[in-house]
């Protein structure tokens, strides 16, 4: 049976209790991100009472970080939230390592984990070929991470892309396992798929948008300047057809710029299809730019205003950890009693 969708989940169950998602402090976030879940996030925090933001920095040790990078980094996603809308009056937004009970249930989810169910996903066996067999213990682990960072705050129900339906497919499973093993705790997280088709490459139409790709104009960061958004847009491979149509198997070049335009400007796909009659893809390719750069013109102005201020991104997220701290201590040494820590 199908995920619901996030916006149906919210309409059809009033019971919704609490909310969890993360983002990894990696950089900036791009169009795609921007699209599919930060969007989703203001929503989110708007129509339910209960709702935490994580910046999920422990996961971004499976990979090599500079520490002063690391650092910036974090300060910079805290930005880039609070410019995209979030807002830590209507919501629990914090820094995932500062909250210490995360790794420890990670470890008590651990040891109830078996080592071919981790074997399993794709991200670890994609990730750790690029790291020449050498994956780090932290890579192959980091779904029950996940779990923990979801279960720690018992939340209830998880907006994800469809690419980490199997991690929450782990949670829920860690979940009915606690259950079993030591007695109703946790409740099982639903899935909320984000309703945004996923925004692809613009120089690679069949692969994903992605902070990490190599080749620079593949990706639109949501702080690019306009003359970087015009020109990676004018640089998007398309193909030898020049009119505008919605094709993602025959044309995903096209049909990328005709998903980013729909979202951006909140047209259907039918619509921008039908006000881009006439247009070659050349000119369409500047629609669609122009279209983009209206939309992130004040998320870039209050991203730099709010980055001066480093002062206060530290004070929203030390409130943010003072809350999220009240929420999970009740639950982890409840989790220490039912399984004969204390």
């Amino acid at each position: 049976m199908a995920a619901p969708r996030a916006s149906t989940c919210l309409l059809q169950n009033k019971g919704l209790k609490r909310i969890f998602s993360g983002i990894q402090p990696t950089g900036v976030p791009h169009l795609g991100n921007y699209l599919g879940a930060l969007t989703s996030w203001v929503k989110l925090q708007e129509e339910c009472s209960s709702v935490l933001f994580s910046i999920v920095d422990l996961h971004s040790l499976t990979v090599p970080r500079d520490p002063a990078v690391l650092r910036g980094s974090i300060l910079d996603i805290t930005a880039v939230l609070l410019a995209c809308g979030i807002n830590p009056q209507k919501c629990v937004l914090f820094q995932q390592s500062q909250v210490p009970e995360h790794a420890e249930l990670g470890w008590i989810l651990g040891c109830l984990t078996s080592i071919p169910r981790l074997q399993h996903f794709p991200q670890w066996k994609v990730k750790s070929a690029s790291q020449m067999n050498e994956g780090t213990a932290g890579l192959f682990t980091y779904p029950v991470l996940q779990a923990a960072d979801i279960l720690l705050y018992r939340s209830t129900h998880v907006p994800v892309g469809e690419d980490q339906v199997l991690h929450l497919e782990l949670t829920q499973d860690l979940a009915r396992l606690f259950n079993k093993k030591y007695g109703e705790f946790f409740p099982v997280p639903k899935t909320m798929l984000t309703e945004m088709k996923k925004v692809r490459s613009l120089r690679d139409p069949t692969a994903k948008m992605s902070k990490s790709d190599p080749q620079k104009l593949a990706t639109v960061g949501i702080t690019d300047c306009p003359e970087e958004i015009l020109l990676k847009f004018r640089k998007a491979v398309t193909d030898f057809t020049s009119e505008v149509t919605y094709d993602p198997d025959r044309r995903p070049g096209v049909s990328n710029l005709v998903t980013i335009h729909s979202a951006i400007t909140g047209l259907s796909i039918e619509e921008v299809v039908c006000q881009s009659t006439g247009l070659d893809t050349a000119h369409y390719k500047t629609v669609v730019a122009e279209a983009v750069i209206e939309k992130l013109a004040p998320i870039r102005s209050e991203f730099k205003k709010l980055r001066e201020d480093g002062a206060y991104l530290e004070k929203v997220l030390q409130t943010g950890v003072e809350k999220a701290k009240t929420l999970a201590a009740p639950v982890y040494q409840e989790v220490k009693r039912l399984v004969g820590l204390l």
